[in-house]
Order: C-alpha cells, then structure tokens, then sequence
C-alpha cells in the first residue's frame, strides 16, 4: 500500500531531474520514453525464441501482457520490463532434442515445463511474501548464483558455435561464409556496444544484428555467395492477426529438465529489484515477494499460449540508468507497444527471415555475456576464491556445466544446467555442514 492508502501510486507530474517510480513527464515524453524501452528489450526478446525454435511474435506479445501482469502484482512500484529469458534456452533444447535456431517440433513439451517452471516461481514468491527473502540469500549466495549463471553460458557455447558455423543435417562441416558473417555480427555487437553515441551504446544486439543482416543480404542476395533470404513469407503475411498459438503438453521429463531454471529467475530477479532500488534510493525489498508473483504467473501465461519464460530485463535498466527517468507509466506504454506488435503477422514473417549465421553471432555474444555475468558477480560480492568451499564448488559447477554432464534420476535426464544447479547447490552447503569450514567463508 502506498502513502495515500491506495494499491497503486498517484503518479506526480515532474519535468525536470531524476523521475522516480510514482512520479511522471507529461504524456508526449511518456509515450517517447515507452517506444525507446521497446527497442531497448527487442533484441533478446526475439533472439531468445528463435534460438528455441518458437514463434517470436507470440513472445513479443507476451513480453507486453506480462510486463502488465508484473505492472500490476508490484502496484505500480517496481519499474520493470519483462522478456524472454535466455535461462530456459539450453534445458528447453535438450527437452525437445530441437536444433538451436530452427522450428521446433516439439514446442508442447517445453511449453508444459516452462508453466511449471512459473508455478513454481509463484510459489516461492508466496513463501517470501510470508517469510521474507533472507532464507533465499543464504540458499543461494553470490558464490551459488555465480556459478550457475556461468555454468548456463557454458552449457550454451556448442549451440552458438553450430549457429555460428551453420552447420546441419545437409552441411554437416558448415561454410565459410555463415563463419565469417557470424564473426562480423560479434564485432559489429561489440563496436556499438563501445564506441556508439548516446543512447545507441544501449542497443547493440539490436544495431549489431540490423547490420549483420544487411551483410547477409549483400553477399547472399546481391553477390549470389550464400542461400538468399526469402522474403515471400513477409509479402503474404497480413499486417494484423492472431499469431500462432500452441498449446502445452505436460511431460514429467521435460518438467524435470525445464523447471530447475526457476533458481536462475529467482536470483537474476532478485538482483534485479536490488539494483533498481539502489538506483532509485527506495527500499524495494518489500516487493520482492509481490514480483516474484508477477514474474512466476507472467512465464505461465506465456506458457499457455506458446510463448516463452519471462524475466526482469537488464537491458531496459540499463536505459533507466543512463535517463534516470524511473516512473512505472513508462513501462505501461511500452507493454501496449508490444501488444500491437505482437498481432502484425508481418512483422513476425520479417524478423523469420534473420539468417542462421547472424543469429550464431548473436548468440555467441549473448551466451558470452551469460557466462562473463559470473565474474561480475563475484567480483561485486568479493567471493572469496582462496576459501576451498567456494573454489571446489565453483570448480564443479563449471566442469559439469561445460561438459553438459547428464545424470538420469528416477528415470529422469537432468542435462548440464540442471547437474551444475543441484550440484552447486548441495556441494556448496554439504561442504559447511561443520563449523570449520563455515568460519572462514564470510565473503561468499
């Protein structure tokens, strides 16, 4: 509840310096502000999809629906945008034994993880709101959250690299040409990413990926050197509709394989409210129960309409940082963009005709930075590595990780993601069971 005894905030008008959740610009700046925080979260929002092989419109429709849904189990407090997460790639692929970045046969089945996974998730933030969200600190401390989010890029790294290679059942060794656009596409990333001015360093899969194409398009359909983008599908498509719905299939197995994911969603939200707070200088502690909610029963509707899981954005904080405008209206106007997008078939027919190899680059950049997170996190938490607890675990963690080392459980597949989480986790604690080997390990 807020000062004024309602649910949410009345927003007050404010023209000038930092804009905080339950303050607001007049309506011209709000909608401008909406539009730019669309931009800001297109790039991962459609990759993570297509890597999986689902519809990308459906998941740009369900970012919007389910920044509302978060919009409205926060009250209108927390500033977030919610997207695809990239945490349900690796498992979701290995449940549905698909092939990164080509339709997916067997959508249904992740789907029916993928719902589980935001059960799940709404539960959690059900016990937090009831016992708070310290336990949840100690069960997965920086050194835990670190290793598992390292561990996910790692596992992720052959699916890039086969991307990247365009490699397939009809060109098993791949070609030059998907390798060398793909490394463009990496260095294309990274000089927006470092050297683009103002607000376009904000946006660098988005401007990196919309130069790769037009490379692709050059060399492929101009010069004739690779297989051309078929553009036909964008003709025929229709500017507004339905886009294609699925239904899920719930399989124990693919549950098993899917579901553990919610330990990565619960800690990268749960980091993300923290930096909100600290950027806005509010406590936002109380919310985390409320947003843990939002997120869980966000990724389950998505999931009931064959869209991805769904996530805090990091990139839509990034432009929070830099504009400093923080007010949760923003956020409204930005998920009914989406919504619209969201129905035009013709758009969604424009971003299928992405080729493999800019995708592959793409992802190597994406998967890179999943994994390089891990260092940021023990770096800004000082982790200390000299402790054995700690470097045993994270040891482990990476090697079970990176070798995607499966464990069959009861009949059921855990692949790399979910060995290196469970693994983590129990080596991490079986190791401080005695007082000796807690007392040292203040910095984890």
């Amino acid at each position: 509840m807020s000062e004024t005894g309602g649910y949410f905030p009345r927003w007050r008008l404010k023209t000038e310096g930092r804009i905080l959740p339950d303050e607001r610009l007049p309506a011209g700046p709000t909608v401008v502000l909406g539009f730019q925080h669309v931009v800001a979260m297109f790039g991962s929002t459609v990759l993570a999809p297509m890597i999986m092989g689902f519809d990308p419109n459906v998941s740009i429709l369900f970012s919007g629906i389910s920044t509302l849904i978060f919009f409205i189990a926060v009250g209108g407090r927390v500033p977030s945008y919610l997207g695809s997460s990239f945490a349900f790639i690796g498992p979701v692929l290995v449940a549905t034994a698909a092939a990164a970045g080509a339709p997916n046969p067997n959508i249904a089945l992740a789907l029916g993880g993928i719902i589980a996974a935001g059960a799940l998730y709404a539960l959690i933030g059900v016990i937090v709101m009831m016992a708070g969200h310290r336990w949840i600190e100690r069960l997965m401390p920086p050194v835990l959250t670190g290793a598992i989010v390292a561990a996910i890029g790692l596992v992720l790294a052959p699916i890039a690299i086969a991307s990247a290679s365009g490699t397939g059942a009809a060109t098993p060794d791949g070609s030059q040409l998907s390798r060398w656009v793909a490394i463009a596409t990496v260095a294309a990333v990274g000089l927006v990413a470092v050297y683009a001015p103002g607000m376009t360093r904000r946006l660098p899969i988005l401007l990196g990926g919309a130069f790769a194409y037009i490379l692709y398009l050059v060399l492929a359909n101009g010069m004739g050197y690779g297989t051309p983008i078929d553009f036909s599908g964008v003709s025929a498509a229709a500017w507004f509709g339905l886009p294609t719905f699925t239904a899920p299939v719930f399989s124990a197995s693919a549950i098993t394989l899917i579901a553990p994911v919610v330990v990565i969603l619960v800690a990268e939200n749960l980091g993300h409210i923290k930096a909100i707070g600290a950027m806005t200088g509010r406590n936002l502690d109380p919310y985390l129960g409320r947003a843990f909610i939002g997120d869980g029963i966000s990724t389950m509707f998505s999931g009931f309409f064959g869209g991805t899981g769904m996530t805090t954005y990091a990139e839509n904080m990034g432009v929070m940082a830099v504009t400093r405008i923080f007010s949760t209206l923003v956020f409204l106007v930005a998920a009914f963009v989406a919504v619209l997008l969201g129905f035009s078939p013709k758009f969604g027919a424009l971003i299928q005709t992405i080729p493999g190899p800019v995708l592959g680059g793409l992802s190597i950049v994406v998967f890179g930075l999943i994994a390089a997170t891990a260092g940021r996190i023990w770096v800004e938490n000082k982790v200390d590595f000299a402790e054995p607890r700690n470097l045993i675990t994270v040891g482990v963690a990476l090697v079970l990780g990176a070798g995607n080392f499966k464990l069959d459980v009861a009949g059921f597949t855990l692949d790399g993601i979910g060995t290196a989480t469970i693994g983590a986790i129990v080596l991490y604690h079986a190791l401080g069971l005695t007082k000796a080997a807690n007392k040292p390990d203040q910095q984890a």
